[in-house]
């Protein structure tokens, strides 16, 4: 079914409704200004605002509209986060809808410093789900919460078709399932990276807002890795939550965290995720 034309002034309302709040109080505020103190005074160089400027200050109370999206916006921030903070394993997670499975990766990859831009228009079924960027690299996001059968490699071709049209760096797939050895196969060489299961948990492991102590873990949830001070023999392997890589301690050689050792994933540049 074709989506319906709602109207300039509905699309820009409902703009406002998924961008941060405070844009929409900023548009207010700029409103307010326009309509008590700026059209007003054109009155002496133009006829049309001599003639309607002194009326407009009367509607400035138009402006307190905008507290409206903003206020929509901002519970939607809060319903995001709370979908996230409140999973606990993958039994919790399956048991979202679609649209909040795409909603939590949504809030994941925006914690982890990605500007998220969220479909919109799509199905449960929608090809790109959402479209993350940092650094001026973009990525592109599909969510497949299917809770029985496992994602193939048509899915991953398709994937590799959309990054090539939309010169994306790469694309990731997160399934709240499993995929096919052979969709791992395939993308094994390929700039597309598939989170899967206790994959899935560990990403959402580090972008959670709690304490330990207050939120029992599920069997399901992996523990958090020790924190390892060197990469000796005795230190086990730890994987990259995207791409299933080697994570190898790097040091900072320049900016405020000069000197400093992080986690980087030994894929990058191909994948750029690294922890403290």
């Amino acid at each position: 079914m074709a989506r319906k034309d709602r109207g300039c002034l509905a699309e820009f309302v409902a703009l406002l409704c998924v961008l941060p709040w405070w844009v929409s109080i900023l548009v207010g505020i700029v409103t307010y200004i326009a309509l008590k103190y700026y059209f007003p005074g054109l009155g002496d160089e133009h006829d049309f605002w001599r003639l309607w400027g002194p009326l407009l200050p009367q509607f400035s109370w138009v402006a307190f509209l905008f507290l409206v999206p903003a206020g929509i916006s901002a519970f939607n921030s809060f319903r995001k986060a709370r979908i996230l903070d409140q999973q606990r394993g993958l039994d919790s997670i399956r048991a979202l809808s679609w649209k909040e499975f795409e909603e939590l990766l949504g809030e994941a990859f925006r914690r982890q410093g990605y500007r998220v831009r969220e479909n919109q228009q799509g199905g449960p079924d929608g090809g790109v789900d959402l479209e993350i960027e940092r650094d001026g690299n973009l990525y592109l996001v599909q969510c497949k919460h299917w809770k029985s059968a496992k994602v193939g490699v048509k899915i991953v071709r398709e994937m590799l078709g959309l990054v090539t049209a939309r010169q994306a760096q790469g694309a990731i797939i997160v399934a709240s399932g499993l995929f096919t050895q052979e969709a791992k196969a395939f993308a094994e060489n390929q700039p597309i990276d598939l989170v899967e299961g206790n994959q899935l948990m560990t990403l959402l492991r580090t972008t959670q807002r709690r304490s330990d102590a207050a939120a029992p873990r599920s069997e399901a949830m992996p523990s958090p890795a020790p924190d390892w001070s060197d990469q000796g023999a005795s230190a086990p392997i730890r994987r990259c939550p995207f791409c299933a890589g080697q994570l190898v301690v790097q040091k900072a050689r320049r900016g405020p965290q000069a000197g400093q050792t992080f986690w980087r994933c030994s894929n990058y540049p191909r994948c750029q995720y690294t922890e403290e």
